[in-house]
């Protein structure tokens, strides 16, 4: 007997009153929050409810109201597809709101402890157009229009797609033309790699059985004009060979053109070498009068102007002075740590992967920089008591983890160290606020800095600046 299927459960004429650190929006609806994608403070819709828990829902809307004062047209044609841009809809200003918020209701709600009010945000100079890296995917299985759906088995559409992963669909791809986010040259790039290797057929990967040739195209470039593309493929050929020698031909401004290797099961790149095809091995970057050569595969803010606007803000805060030995934690390239090194009197940094290492080893003899030193290793093991002992007692530690935050022991390592002040940057004000949470009995937060490194997205960078509370 087959069980009747409930009814869908509509709400009509529903408030949105928030923005949620998903960049999905929110209404309240009898005792319930309802999660909403793709809509904005101030409307009122109507949504058909798509996932039940006990104290909230998820939504779809299916018909609008009222638009609120601060919607504005979305750029883009994959708006609501893609699902990278979920506030493009929204005004910039009032995006700007409520990633300062979503800093505020963190610190309040899961850290529980004091702190000033928080500073405005630091916009971005560009709201579009602004990122220096790129990745695509190549798929064989691409995301298809309800208009093509006919004429799929009549072999009239070509499924081949280079894009981005469809929201929560491993296995599909949407095929991107264009993307507001990138310049003209990166999406002139992309389609011409679409266009050759559809022309040649030469295989798009399956992403269900990870077969076929072409894998990952990634585009990078810099404030200094250097354009980087690596084609990430299953092996290297003639068909790879050719595909390379096309954008050579093709393309004069690329600098430096490489190609990964990658046989896994998994996308992840950092164990694996991009070798050369021609020009440089790196990109070149500026901060201020530094200049740091960027490795293929290595990790550097995303939106190179904010970037800037970002390293300033922590050198302000930190207030590095001439007789100070500072520890730069999850140092990465050593970006922040060569900015503070001619400020201090010593910098140590610390970071888990040692190619990255190796560059911060590069970059600092680059800017002819003899007072700082990096370290490679787990940043548990690292930071112990035998450590510091060597390379001094810090006064000020800057510390920049991943998304994760920072684990307990190190937590409890700075706990003993007890530095006179804090830096604490982050990309998760949520874990942000947690681990400041078990700092809070031995620290005030003195000041807090939010930054916007990712326009029409909810993502926020933010620093917070805790002081060693006195003995008194």
């Amino acid at each position: 007997m087959q069980r009747k299927q409930k009814p869908n459960i509509i709400i009509n004429n529903l408030l949105i009153t928030d923005a949620g650190s998903e960049g999905v929006c929110i209404g309240k609806y009898e005792d319930r929050i309802i999660f909403v994608p793709y809509v904005v403070p101030g409307d009122v819709v109507d949504v058909k409810v798509i996932k039940k828990k006990k104290s909230y829902y998820r939504a779809v809307v299916i018909a609008v109201h009222t638009y609120s004062l601060d919607r504005v047209i979305s750029r883009c044609k994959y708006f609501e597809m893609c699902g990278g841009c979920k506030w493009q809809n929204m005004n910039y200003e009032r995006q700007l709101h409520y990633k300062r918020k979503q800093v505020i209701d963190n610190f309040q709600h899961i850290g529980k402890f004091e702190f000033p009010e928080v500073n405005p945000i630091i916009s971005s100079e560009l709201i579009f157009a602004y990122r220096n890296k790129m990745e695509y995917t190549f798929s064989n299985k691409r995301w298809l229009y309800e208009s093509e759906m006919q004429d799929v088995d009549a072999g009239l559409v070509d499924t081949n797609g280079l894009g981005f992963h469809f929201p929560s669909m491993f296995n599909k791809i949407l095929d991107i033309h264009h993307c507001d986010l990138h310049d003209e040259l990166g999406n002139d790039i992309r389609n011409s790699v679409r266009k050759y290797a559809i022309d040649k057929k030469i295989s798009f990967c399956n992403l269900r059985t990870q077969s076929g040739l072409l894998r990952n195209l990634i585009i990078r470039t810099s404030s200094t004009g250097d354009v980087m593309v690596i084609l990430v493929v299953t092996e290297f050929n003639q068909e790879v060979e050719g595909l390379l020698s096309f954008l050579k031909q093709k393309f004069p401004q690329i600098t430096s053109l490489m190609y990964v290797k990658n046989i896994k099961m998994n996308s992840s790149m950092t164990d694996l070498v991009a070798e050369g095809y021609s020009g440089n091995d790196f990109l070149m970057e500026e901060v201020g009068d530094l200049k740091f050569k960027i490795a293929p595969l290595a990790f550097y803010q995303t939106n190179s102007k904010q970037a800037v606007k970002l390293y300033e803000a922590v050198l302000r805060l930190a207030d590095v002075k001439k007789t100070h030995t500072v520890y730069d934690l999850y140092t990465g390239a050593g970006t922040i740590a060569l900015c503070m090194a001619k400020y201090a009197k010593k910098v140590i940094g610390i970071e888990y992967i040692e190619s990255a290492v190796e560059a911060a080893h590069e970059n600092a003899t680059l800017n002819h920089i003899e007072n700082a030193h990096f370290f490679a290793g787990d940043m548990v093991d690292i930071l112990t008591d035998e450590f510091v002992a060597l390379n001094g007692l810090p006064d000020i530690i800057v510390t920049d983890p991943p998304r994760a935050g920072m684990h307990p022991k190190v937590v409890s390592q700075l706990l003993k160290i007890m530095p006179q002040r804090i830096v604490y940057v982050s990309c998760n004000p949520a874990t942000q606020a947690r681990d400041i949470a078990l700092l809070a009995h031995k620290y005030v937060v003195k000041e807090v800095q939010p930054v916007d490194m990712f326009p029409h997205t909810h993502h926020v960078e933010n620093i917070a600046v805790l002081i060693k509370r006195s003995q008194d």
